[in-house]
């Protein structure tokens, strides 16, 4: 079973945490949800999530994936903590996955994984990316290698079942979709 990390901070984009957890745990990933503190995380728009565990906890355990939400904050806060970055580096060197949704990508981008790399992310936040020489490309779901970015709550669903079927492919992926009646 593959396992992914979601870490989760203050002012994160709830729809599309809660989109990326649910909709991986219904493909069979093994998902592990940290708060950056032992804090429940209170999203952007007021609703409050309770992380499985502490980063410093779920940093004692290995990853096929992480996956970022984003909302402007909670990257934000992402971004300003250096085991998350510590982290998205050694994720990325080991060969593993990192995804990002919205402000999310702006994570990666801190971190210099989008060097040279295709990526999307919330228009607000291209021109973080572009800094950092990304290959700004204006499409719902970007893959470049492993590293995977969308770009807001609007694509949250298609950005999750794109993870479903990395992890467990497209017959997973299918099953997962079926079963939430999508158009």
């Amino acid at each position: 079973m593959p396992s992914v990390l979601v870490p989760i901070a203050q002012g994160c984009e709830e729809l599309e945490a809660v989109t990326i957890i649910d909709l991986l745990r219904r493909g069979e990933a093994e998902v592990t949800v940290a708060g950056l503190d032992a804090e429940p995380v209170t999203a952007s728009r007021g609703v409050r999530l309770i992380p499985d565990m502490t980063l410093d906890e779920a940093l004692q355990r290995e990853y096929d994936m992480v996956a970022l939400p984003g909302g402007a904050k909670g990257a934000e806060n992402l971004a300003n903590d250096i085991r998350i970055t510590d982290l998205l580096k050694q994720m990325a060197a080991d060969g593993k996955y990192v995804a990002a949704i919205c402000a999310g990508p702006t994570v990666l981008a801190k971190a210099g994984l989008l060097a040279g790399k295709k990526a999307t992310s919330y228009p607000a936040m291209l021109d973080q990316l572009k800094a950092a020489n990304a290959q700004c490309v204006e499409e719902p779901v970007v893959q470049d290698g492993r590293i995977i970015t969308s770009r807001g709550p609007g694509t949250a669903m298609d950005f999750a079942l794109a993870l479903v079927e990395i992890l467990q492919g497209r017959e997973t992926r299918d099953k997962v979709e079926k079963a939430l009646v999508r158009p």
